[in-house]
Order: structure tokens, then C-alpha cells, then sequence
């Protein structure tokens, strides 16, 4: 590391050209390609899937998102005249609206059943051509506003469906730079430098500026869900940011030990970033298990965050040592400058200043036992509501009741029933002359299965091909999408309706539907869900072994970052599953816990909470081989690394609850278990748990066998210099 950040010093020039080169390039390049997101949420081998697949490929017209209009007469029948006139009119000018495939009216001969039993309340559906993500957002926006007109006193018109929400949501990019500022605001006091405060956000910046665009530009070769986007430029700005604090921080202590900056820059590439680059590995490693679970949405996102991180690592340790070498003495503040020019420099560049993180790291040497004990109680505290996790389906039934898709899903509920907004989708593939006599058979079974309110068979041409051959039904459940009782009835109708419908013919019935997939999703998840996390825990600590030399490290390392996970995910629970602070935070209703997010979030926790390990970790070890005193390493490197990681954590904090302004409840869930996660990662085990054991442990946290010394193969975190101490070269023995 020393010899590449030397060369990128000395030619910075030739770096910075190339960077920007390379970020304008990739935005232009992106701009022109444009995006060619595909949100495939299917999974092989499920019903759910397979409903889809034979829908799409019978009826391609009617395979695109179907959104809905809703409407109310509080004041009599949606029958009136005159507030039929007024929906009329609406719905004849959505119908000539681009991308609008087909307008189901509910006074049409065929809409009977669009109207609620009391005429109170009607709908219209709206079947597009593309899938939500395909749709211009200036259309879907015009026919809000053209709905929006449709009103007038008495007359409730509202609008559902995912591309109407898509529409509604925040501008995009409102995130990003809540996060950036935030950011800025908590360097500029870590730092006390407007440069030193302006390196890490223009790394961060660079590097998902980058990342994304070729993202976009990956769009077009493989399947890339919409929502890597978000994931991966709030990942992006977490982890670049971070990453280039860590190196700044380091650079900084260099300048103020007395080192010219050019040494400095050296210095902090040669310990910190060593760091980085094992760091930005290790979270790599996480987010490839995500195609593990083989789930084509999953591997899109695994390669879009993937990339946005390499990015990452990459304008840390080649962008920012340029920077540095610009900036020179600037990375201090003017007060520093003046210090340094006075007093002479700080030899007190390690932790041993009288720092509050030094005055803490002595206070968890004095008291290992106790602090780690109550650090355990909160998270195991923390941890307790995830044994009442339920994952399942969140619908626009859990926004907020401001939002037009909330209103409309209301209003179904109240004039259809709560189930009317989870209707399950059978489809039904004909291959002998007997099956449509026992596809009607099954319709009428369905009808009198309990917990169904209503099954009706849904128009499809007879072209003579596919779609002939094939049928499809409309369940709508008796409760809501989110009850048990649903999940159940899909149970029922797969194990039994179906079954005794298909005996004795050549009939194949698949049941679909967004509650079925989402049911099956979660069935998927809790399957693979313990290979999965032991493939996690397992590279991660792996790699740790062969960094770190020691048995200890790398199983400490384990243990903290599932008790992470499990408090993380217990936070998730009491906020969006029990409903704690909902209000409070405008996150709409509660709900179960969305079915994939576990396989999301694991990744990112497993990766983020290795990278505070590794920090801090690495800084023990750096001092650990020059003293051989492990109270002392534990504590040097605790206070060495503890303002840095606290800020750091921060960040991550910031930049991750700004998911809420994102309007999207995924996207709100992921923001606030990360930014949950990375505060008690942070805050309790890295600076109170994590020492407290390592004291307890003594010298045995470095100890490896010997047999395993010699076939590990060496990766160095550390800078190469030998220690001072002459006792390093021997090996490590557990003390009796």
C-alpha cells in the first residue's frame, strides 16, 4: 500500500484527471443508455410464479400493472347522473392516455361488481401495458391530476395501485442529500476543517456518482431491480463516506505527529487503508451469499450494491490520497496549523492522550465484567421481540392515511370487504378436452371454500393459442392480505381445492397473486434463511482468521454480529410489527416485517458490523505486535479508534434514516434497521462489549496453534514493519 499511495501522489494530477473523466463519462453514458430496470420478484419452482409466467406469456396485454380508480358518493348512489357523467368523462380520457392498455368501467354490462353492495362506493381498474418501473412517471402524474379534477363536494375520488404510489413518492435524490448534509454537518465538527470535511463527502460522492451510472449502464445487460438504485447510492454514501474518514482521521494524526503531508498520506494508506480495502472485502463477500438464495431480483441487487462498494473502496484509496497530497497542511483546520506551528508536533499521535475516548477505554479496562454485562442485558433485551417476527406482505393499506393509495385502499376495504385488496389469481393450464368442465368444477368448489367472498373468472380472448388454452380465476379472500387467515386459505386451496380439481385429468391450477408470492417469498426465506446466515458468519469470520492470526477475534467477531442482527431486527419488530412510534415517525400502519428483507439486510449488518470490527480490531493488533501487552492493545486501540468510529457510525445513522423522506415502506424498513443496527453496533458492542470481552480474554485473543499458523495463507491488514519488541516473533501460548 505504501508504494500505490506514493505513486498516486506523486501523481495526483494524472488520478484527479481520471476520475473525473471517469464520473462524467459513465453519467453521460448513462444518461444516453437511459435505465432498463427489470423488478423480476419471482421465485422458480413456486405456484405464485408459475401463475404469473403462464399469465404473462397467454395475455401480455394484461400482464402489466393493474391500478385502480375509486370513488364514493357520500351522499348517495355512485349511480347518481350526475356523478356518473363526471366519472364517465374521467375514465373515457384515462382510456387515451399512453400506456394505459384497457379501462375497466363498472357501468359497463360486465362491471356489475364494481360496485359495492350498498352503491356507495365503486371502482374502475386500470390495466397498463408495461410493469410500474417501465411506466413514464409524467403520464401516471397526469392522470392523477385529470382524477383529482374529477371531484366535487359529496364525491370522493381517489387513486390505488403501484403505479400511482410510484408516482406519489418524493423526488428522487431527496435522500442522497439529507444524507450529504448530514454528513457534512458531523465531519465539519469532527474535523473543526472545512477541507478535511469536504475529502470524505467528495470521495462518497465520486464513488456513487460512478457506481450508479454504471449500474444503469449494467441495466441493460442484466436484470437490475429499480430499487438497487436507492439501496446502492445510500450504501454507497454510508460505507465511501465512512471509508474515507477512517483515512483522513489517520492522515490528520500523522500531520499533527510532525509528518510532512506526503508521509502522512503514506502512512494513513498503509494502516487505514489496509483496513478499507479488508473492510470493503468483507462486506463484498456478505452481499455475494445473496445469490445463494437464488431469487433473480436478489442477484440484481447483490450486483448493483457489489459494485457501488468496489467503487468505494476504490476512490478511497486512489481519489482521496491525491486529494491529500493537494491539500497538504489544509487537512488541518487553521487553529491545528497554528498549534502545530507553535507547540511543535503532538507525539501523543496514538490514544494515549487525555482524550474522552481515552478516559472511556481506561474505564472499560477498570470494569470489563460489569460494563460487559449490562451491554449484554440491553442487547439481549433488544433482541427479545424478534422471536415474535412475522414476515409477510405490506401493502398500501400500511402508508400513511395523507397518501391517495391509502384513501382508495380504504375505501375498497370499506365497500368490498378487508380481503378485496388482496385477491388471490388462480390460473389454470388446459391440455385435454375434459379440463374445462373441471375448471368449472373448481370454480364452483372455490365459491364454497370457507374464507372466500367471492371467485370470478377473469375475460381472457380466445385467439385459438396460449390464451385459450388457458383460464383464470379472482379470489377475493374474506379478511385482509395481511391476516393469517389468508395465508391459510391459499394453504387450503393448494392442498386441497386444487388437488381434488386436477384428480383424474390432464388440468395444472397454479395460485398466484401478490399475497401468494409474497406468502411463498417468506417460505423461500425461512428455508434457506440458516445456510444463509452461516454462510455469512462463516466467510466473514474466516477471513478474519486469516487476517487477524488468532481462533479468538474472528469467533468474538461471529458472535457480535449476529447479536446485532438478532437486536436490529427486534427494533424492526416493535416499531413496524407492534407499531411503536409509528406515529411518531409518519410511517403509516403497522404490518409484518416485508419477506425479503431479511435476505437484504443481513449482508449489509454482517458487512457493516465486520468493518467497525475490523477498524477496531486492526488498530488493537497494530499495537498488540509491538507490545505484546494485550490490556494495553485493547485499550490503545479503543481510544484510538473510538471518536473516529462513533462519527463514523453517525454518518452511517444519517445517511440510513433518511430512507424514511424516500416514501417507500420498504425502503423506510431498510433505512431504520440499518441505522438501528449501526447505532448499537457502534455505540454498545464495538465501544463497550467487544473490549470488555477482549480484557477478559486476555492474551488468549491472539492465540492460534501453530499447524494452523502454517497453512493459513497471509493477508495483512496491518502495515508491514516489524514490531519493536522482540518477544513479537514468538508464538502466542493460552496461558494456564
Amino acid at each position: 500500500m505504501a508504494a500505490w499511495a506514493r505513486w498516486c501522489l506523486k501523481h495526483r494530477s494524472v488520478v484527479l484527471v481520471l476520475w473525473v473523466g471517469l464520473l462524467f463519462g459513465t453519467v453521460a453514458a448513462a444518461v444516453s443508455a437511459g435505465t432498463a430496470y427489470s423488478n423480476v420478484f419471482r421465485i422458480p419452482g413456486t405456484g405464485s410464479s408459475a401463475a404469473y409466467d403462464r399469465l404473462r406469456e397467454a395475455v401480455p396485454d394484461q400482464a402489466g400493472d393493474v391500478d385502480t380508480i375509486v370513488w364514493e358518493n357520500e351522499r348517495g348512489s355512485v349511480r347518481d347522473p350526475a356523478v356518473r357523467e363526471r366519472i364517465d368523462a374521467l375514465l373515457a380520457d384515462v382510456a387515451r392516455m399512453p400506456d394505459v392498455g384497457k379501462v375497466s368501467s363498472p357501468y359497463e354490462p360486465a362491471g356489475a361488481a364494481q360496485v359495492s353492495a350498498d352503491e356507495h362506493v365503486a371502482y374502475a381498474e386500470i390495466t397498463f401495458v408495461k410493469q410500474q418501473f417501465e411506466l413514464d412517471k409524467g403520464n401516471t402524474k397526469r392522470l392523477v391530476d385529470r382524477a383529482k379534477e374529477a371531484r366535487m363536494p359529496g364525491l370522493r375520488v381517489e387513486l390505488g395501485g403501484p403505479a400511482i404510489a410510484d408516482a406519489q413518492a418524493p423526488p428522487a435524490g431527496l435522500a442522497e442529500i439529507v444524507g450529504i448534509v448530514a454528513a457534512g454537518v458531523i465531519l465539519f465538527f469532527a474535523f473543526g476543517s472545512l477541507f478535511a470535511m469536504l475529502l470524505p463527502l467528495v470521495s462518497g460522492v465520486f464513488a456513487v456518482g460512478t457506481g450508479l451510472s454504471a449500474v444503469v449502464l449494467l441495466s441493460h445487460v442484466t436484470d437490475i431491480p429499480e430499487f438497487a438504485t436507492l439501496l446502492g447510492s445510500l450504501i454507497g454514501l454510508g460505507v465511501g463516506i465512512d471509508y474515507a474518514l477512517f483515512i483522513v482521521t489517520r492522515h490528520r494524526n500523522g500531520l499533527k505527529a510532525g509528518l510532512s503531508p506526503e508521509e502522512a498520506a503514506v502512512r494513513s494508506l498503509d494502516t487505514s487503508g489496509r483496513a478499507v480495502l479488508f473492510a470493503g472485502g468483507t462486506v463484498g463477500v456478505a452481499l455475494l451469499a445473496l445469490f445463494t438464495v437464488d431469487i433473480t431480483l436478489l442477484d440484481g441487487l447483490a450486483v448493483a450494491t457489489i459494485l457501488v462498494v468496489v467503487v468505494s473502496v476504490l476512490a478511497a484509496v486512489t481519489l482521496l490520497p491525491a486529494l491529500l497530497g493537494v491539500l497538504g497542511l489544509r487537512a488541518l483546520s487553521r487553529k491545528e496549523r497554528r498549534a502545530l506551528a507553535a507547540s511543535g508536533p503532538d507525539p501523543a499521535d496514538s490514544a494515549e492522550a487525555g482524550s474522552g475516548a481515552a478516559r472511556w477505554a481506561g474505564f472499560v479496562q477498570r470494569h470489563p465484567r460489569v460494563l460487559g454485562t449490562v451491554a449484554l442485558a440491553v442487547m439481549a433485551a433488544l433482541a427479545v421481540p424478534v422471536l415474535s417476527l412475522r414476515l409477510g406482505a405490506n401493502d398500501q393499506g400500511n402508508q400513511r392515511t395523507s397518501q391517495t393509495v391509502r384513501q382508495a385502499y380504504d375505501m375498497l376495504a370499506e365497500g368490498f370487504g378487508p380481503g378485496f385488496n388482496g385477491p388471490l389469481l388462480m390460473v389454470a393450464e388446459l391440455h385435454g378436452p375434459g379440463d374445462a368442465r373441471a375448471f368449472d368444477t373448481l370454480v364452483e368448489d372455490v365459491r364454497r371454500t370457507p374464507g372466500v367472498v367471492r371467485a370470478d373468472v377473469m375475460p381472457l380472448p380466445d385467439d385459438g393459442g396460449l390464451a385459450s388454452a388457458t383460464r383464470a380465476l379472482r379470489v377475493v379472500p374474506s379478511t385482509s392480505p395481511q391476516a393469517l387467515a389468508t395465508d391459510r386459505l391459499v394453504d387450503r386451496l393448494r392442498d386441497e381445492t386444487v388437488p381434488d380439481a386436477e384428480r383424474g385429468t390432464t388440468l395444472k391450477v397454479h395460485v398466484g397473486g401478490e399475497t401468494a408470492l409474497q406468502k411463498d417469498f417468506a417460505a423461500v426465506v425461512g428455508d434457506r434463511m440458516p445456510g444463509f446466515v452461516a454462510l455469512i458468519v462463516g466467510l466473514g469470520a474466516l477471513l478474519m482468521l486469516v487476517a487477524f492470526r488468532s481462533l479468538l477475534v474472528p469467533v468474538t467477531a461471529a458472535v457480535m454480529n449476529l447479536i446485532a442482527a438478532a437486536a436490529s431486527f427486534g427494533l424492526l419488530v416493535m416499531v413496524f410489527q407492534w407499531g411503536w412510534g409509528m406515529d411518531l415517525l409518519g410511517l403509516g400502519k403497522e404490518g409484518p416485517i416485508v419477506s425479503f428483507l431479511p435476505v437484504v439486510m443481513l449482508p449489509l449488518l454482517f458487512g457493516l458490523s465486520m468493518d467497525y470490527q475490523v477498524f477496531l480490531v486492526s488498530r488493537m493488533h497494530e499495537e498488540w505486535l509491538h507490545t505484546r501487552d494485550n490490556a494495553r492493545a485493547v485499550r490503545v486501540g479503543q481510544a484510538g479508534t473510538g471518536r473516529v468510529i462513533n462519527s463514523a457510525a453517525l454518518i452511517m445513522i444519517f445517511v440510513f434514516s433518511s430512507f424514511i423522506l424516500t416514501g417507500d415502506r420498504e425502503g423506510m424498513m431498510a433505512g431504520i434497521g440499518l441505522a438501528g443496527a449501526v447505532a448499537l453496533d457502534a455505540f454498545i458492542l464495538r465501544m463497550i462489549l467487544v473490549p470488555a470481552v477482549m480484557h477478559l480474554l486476555g492474551r488468549a485473543n491472539w492465540w492460534l496453534p501453530a499447524w494452523l499458523d502454517r497453512i493459513l495463507p497471509h493477508l495483512a491488514v496491518d502495515p508491514p514493519d516489524r514490531p519493536a519488541d522482540a518477544r513479537s516473533e514468538e508464538p502466542v501460548k493460552i496461558p494456564a
